[in-house]
């Protein structure tokens, strides 16, 4: 890559700048590192679109590398979700990781600190540690045990590892400095006890490294050229360095991590944590529910691959946090979904429509077009009978002169077949409009060619013959957020932004081509919006849910 091929972004002009200077370029090696506690969601996607994207710009090899050092909060389930996410995304890995792998390299590593008079073994309290690290503006305190002896220390720590105490007894610290600015090397703990069975290692460890001291050891054993992460992260590099000043070859390539802005999307969390509590207080199904920011609850919504990979690319990166709007991610779905997704007529707010002179008992198949996208079109059959389901909204028994579908004593078009009038209706005892009778014009099937079928009309709508109706249950799926910001104000609960209208199911009517439809196949309901096949769907029960509208018609909510 070279600048004068594309406008390049800081990232890349980082690897750049360092390929200038002396980085070969076959050195170059990415990752992306997950924790294994949850499933990932759309801010873990763009993570993962720049760092495979960079492989693939740079033809270098990137890992998959899963920071398993909690084993309290990881399951092998997050892990196995999160490498089917990645697949799914269209990213291949060039090798699996775990930190898990380096947990004996990481020891022996720590051993040697405490050797160097480097490390020590702390007994005080959490409450005690952390009123002795300091504040931000006054300097920390040292541990009355940082002068243990090189020999105690070792002593304790092989205890440690060998499992003779208790959580929460003692610690490894590095020593650095404890009036250090940056409380971050105000001698950071690296390792604590944990008597927790891991996902990998079973229960061959009870102390477990902590995740600065894990993650730029690891990038250097796989020798990772950069380390790139989000802002947060920024105040951990310079203990990132120092970590890897205490092992650094100069024969090997030495890790850079560098930081980036996360993206955050309005009406959206992507706090793990916040998700988990979803989750767990059933304000949604589960992980993959779609009204969820993980990327498997967007798979099953029926948002694509493309379309993510496509947002990710437009919102690009930058170095300064900021909130993208959701309706972005939403014309990325509707973009690429306009290209793929066959059109077909189904029915959610059914009204019986009669055409009281076509033929009793008759029935026509129809041609249709499947998407008008199509480089090459194909078509498919649709059944057309005396009696419809058209969509209630489509009739108005008065209307004003700027409604242009069904009224009385007007002609409109029914999609791929005839010019009908409506001539009257049947109602209740309530007076709701129960029946609209109507008459067709017999000369103007849609192309017939006939002078009848080039009539032009104002309006068209979609329908769905009755006799060949199928019924399918309908998830409408919304916004799960309200507000704009759900977790932006610390004051507030971001459950209290919930959106109680996030999704209703209703009962639709379906063309029968669909009947053979199989989970997450894309369809565009005419005039109605995307939608695909869950997978709850059976032969006998079709089930789709809304992946997203024909056009953006959310009204901002104001702030309360």
């Amino acid at each position: 890559m070279s600048a004068e091929e594309k406008s390049l972004n800081f990232i890349e002009q980082i690897i750049e700048d360092d390929l200038k200077n002396g980085l070969s370029s076959d050195k170059l090696r990415f990752r992306f590192p997950p924790e294994p506690n949850g499933y990932l969601h759309i801010g873990h996607a763009s993570a993962i679109c720049l760092n495979f994207g960079l492989g693939i710009d740079y033809k270098a090899p990137v890992n998959l590398r899963f920071d398993d050092t909690n084993p309290s909060k990881e399951e092998q389930e997050f892990v196995d979700a999160i490498k089917k996410d990645v697949e799914w995304l269209g990213f291949k890995w060039d090798k699996e990781c775990y930190a898990s792998d380096y947990f004996q390299q990481l020891y022996d590593w720590a051993v040697e600190l405490i050797k160097k008079d480097k490390a020590y073994v702390d007994s005080q309290s959490s409450e005690d540690m952390a009123i002795q690290k300091g504040t931000p503006t006054s300097p920390g305190t040292d541990s009355p045990f940082r002068t243990r002896t090189i020999e105690e220390n070792l002593d304790l720590f092989t205890r440690m590892k060998n499992g003779e105490f208790d959580k929460g007894t003692h610690v490894l610290r590095a020593k650095i400095s404890m009036k250090a600015n940056n409380m971050l090397m105000r001698d950071p703990i690296i390792y604590r006890i944990m008597h927790a069975h891991h996902h990998r290692t079973g229960n061959d460890w009870c102390i477990y490294p902590m995740y600065d001291w894990a993650h730029g050891e690891s990038d250097y054993l796989e020798q990772i050229s950069h380390s790139f992460c989000t802002l947060e992260f920024l105040p951990h590099r310079e203990l990132y360095d120092w970590f890897l000043n205490q092992i650094y070859d100069e024969t090997k390539v030495r890790p850079k991590q560098r930081e980036f802005a996360r993206r955050n999307l309005s009406h959206t969390v992507v706090s793990k944590r916040k998700l988990l509590q979803l989750v767990e207080e059933k304000h949604v199904t589960a992980w993959d529910d779609p009204r969820m920011s993980t990327i498997s609850g967007m798979r099953r919504r029926g948002i694509t691959a493309t379309a993510i990979r496509n947002f990710a690319n437009t919102i690009g990166i930058a170095k300064r946090t900021n909130l993208i709007d959701v309706s972005l991610l939403d014309f990325c779905i509707r973009e690429d979904l306009n290209k793929i997704a066959p059109r077909v007529m189904a029915v959610l707010n059914p009204i019986k429509l009669v055409i009281t002179n076509y033929p009793e008992g008759k029935e026509e198949w129809l041609t249709a077009e499947n998407n008008p996208e199509e480089e090459v079109m194909t078509y498919r059959e649709v059944p057309f009978s005396k009696e419809l389901y058209i969509e209630r909204e489509d009739f108005q028994e008065e209307a004003h002169k700027k409604f242009f579908r069904l009224t009385l004593g007007t002609e409109v078009r029914l999609k791929n077949a005839y010019i009908i009038k409506g001539e009257s209706v049947v109602k209740d005892a309530e007076g709701n409009i129960t029946e609209i009778h109507c008459t067709y014009d017999v000369d103007s099937k849609s192309g017939s060619g006939t002078e009848a079928s080039n009539r032009k009309v104002k309006g068209v709508i979609h329908w769905v013959s009755i006799p060949h109706a199928v019924e399918a249950e309908v998830r409408l799926y919304d916004r799960l957020f309200t507000h704009e910001n759900p977790d932006g104000n610390k004051e507030v609960d971001f459950k209290e932004y919930i959106n109680p209208e996030s999704l209703k199911v209703i009962t639709g009517y379906v063309e029968p081509s669909l009947q053979t439809a199989k989970e997450l196949d894309h369809f565009q309901f005419q005039r109605l919006g995307y939608f695909c096949v869950d997978r709850d769907s059976t032969a006998e029960k079709l089930v789709f849910n809304k992946t997203v509208g024909l056009r953006d018609t959310w009204a901002k909510v104001s702030e309360q």
